[in-house]
């Protein structure tokens, strides 16, 4: 497969397959690849196998392992030791784990990538000597492992969303498809299914445009097994969950009358809490008032107040641009009318409040004002199976997502019902560690080729119903002249 990114002028070789069962015959000889995902909030590590035989020229990709890092993303390291510590000892575990699963013999042939993305994008432009050093020590231990490691690096948040919407398809099936001769071809109708991911620090969509010609900011011409996609995608960084939660707390603070005990409409009535003003300032992706102390304590109370709460959601956006455009005055195509696969902080949101799957947003919007009218006691009767420091937020992040999809994105009440909230597709997690180890690697031959039958499909239908009938009348052929011949 070619990928080519024109605004990039990059060409990358990829080959993506469709195969749907992981239960690979057990002398089969495999190879692995490992990604570590260090995101703004945590990092995880996927370890990924593949039959190695030379006929399989797909390269049928599956998840074997999912670990996740204790403690925060990699962009918090150097600041607090006990805390590094306890991700070290964590990494380690984890790598300990993935090593036991593959074979020694394969250690040097298994590839190993650690991807960086906004949490670290931020601090790079914050800081870019402690980002270049907490990279580096990372890689000073991952180039220790056994592994054959590649490379730590951070991404940009177009790559983020390109590598998402790859993985997406790859895993739907919607790239290829054996036919009944095990070729290679391209499902019927070629459809592709756009690609939402929410992260900490920032959120990511890419689509496929239905025009081919389409030109603009944003779009990536993309060529696989010979047919051309034009895919829409655009990273929003300081938009995720985590960090736009901060500029809601920001904006909340600013506009109080009292600066230090703050009525907050995103926390369910009776729960309270006490935080410091560098945990809502220090950051990027907020301006600092004049008069900033970032040892300043800030009291929190939480009113449950859905429409002061969507009101103040609504304010770190920028909706002034209303054609051709999402927020914040960026370009974007409609959405409408194709399927997409809402992922990472859009499933968990949609699983705090009861849905999960397709819905309708009307019922989006009436699980979020019943989830946000409770008090704090019945919340923690209902959702007691959320942690506390997820649980007091997701108000919030329930009123974030629909302000986001719908006044963002402007998806509607017809087009919502297109969105899928999903956190895997056949076992596998979905996300970008996936599209980035098959684009970044090129472990699949490049040479491989999509087969196209020499035929219409109604002629082969034909052909094979007469072969199939032709069949038939010559069985049963043989076994009247059989009984023929013994009576």
């Amino acid at each position: 497969v070619l990928l080519v990114n024109q605004e990039r002028s990059a060409i990358i070789v990829l080959l993506v397959n469709q195969e749907r069962s992981c239960d690979f015959p057990a002398l089969l000889y495999m190879q692995y690849g490992i990604v570590i995902d260090s995101g703004s909030s945590r990092s995880t590590m996927y370890l990924y196998q593949w039959p190695a035989e030379k006929q399989n020229n797909t390269g049928v990709v599956s998840q074997t392992l999912r670990c996740m890092v204790a403690g925060p993303g990699i962009s918090d390291m150097l600041v607090d030791n006990a805390q590094d510590q306890q991700s070290w000892v964590s990494i380690r575990e984890c790598m300990n784990n993935i090593t036991k699963i593959v074979p020694a013999d394969q250690h040097n042939s298994t590839i190993l990538y650690l991807g960086a993305t906004a949490g670290m994008r931020l601090l790079h432009s914050q800081n870019e000597t402690k980002s270049n050093e907490i990279l580096k020590n990372l890689q000073n231990y991952l180039q220790s492992l056994p592994f054959n490691f590649q490379n730590a690096s951070i991404m940009s948040g177009d790559e983020e969303g390109l590598y998402g919407w790859i993985t997406v398809n790859y895993l739907m099936g919607n790239f290829l498809e054996r036919n009944i001769w095990n070729m290679w071809v391209r499902p019927a109708g070629g459809k592709m299914v756009g690609s939402m991911d929410l992260g900490g620090a920032s959120t990511q969509i890419a689509f496929t445009l239905p025009d081919p010609n389409a030109q603009g900011t944003d779009i990536m011409r993309v060529s696989l097994y010979g047919y051309e996609y034009n895919i829409y995608t655009h990273s929003f960084l300081c938009y995720g969950k985590n960090e736009a939660e901060k500029r809601v707390l920001a904006a909340l603070v600013k506009n109080s009358e009292n600066a230090t005990h703050v009525t907050n409409p995103c926390f369910n009535l009776g729960y309270n809490m006490t935080v410091s003003a560098e945990s809502i300032f220090g950051t990027e992706c907020i301006k600092t008032p004049a008069d900033y102390d970032p040892k300043q304590m800030i009291t929190l109370k939480g009113s449950s107040d859905n429409g002061a709460c969507r009101d103040v959601v609504k304010s770190i956006f920028d909706l002034t641009c209303t054609k051709n455009c999402s927020f914040d005055r960026v370009y974007q195509p409609s959405v409408g009318p194709g399927d997409f696969l809402a992922y990472a902080g859009f499933f968990y949101t949609a699983q705090a409040v009861g849905l999960k799957g397709i819905s309708q947003l009307d019922q989006w919007n009436s699980s979020t004002w019943e989830f946000c009218s409770w008090d704090w006691p019945t919340l923690t009767l209902q959702k007691g199976w959320i942690a506390e420091k997820y649980r007091k937020s997701y108000c919030y992040s329930a009123h974030y997502v629909q302000t986001l999809l719908v006044n963002g994105y402007k998806f509607n009440k017809d087009t919502w019902k297109h969105i899928d909230f999903q956190k895997q597709v056949h076992n596998t997690s979905i996300g970008w560690s996936l599209g980035y180890m098959l684009h970044t690697s090129n472990m699949i031959p490049a040479e491989a080729k999509l087969v196209r039958l020499p035929m219409a499909n109604s002629v082969f239908s034909g052909l094979l119903f007469l072969f199939t009938a032709l069949t038939i009348v010559s069985v049963m052929f043989l076994i009247i002249k059989a009984v023929r011949a013994c009576y």
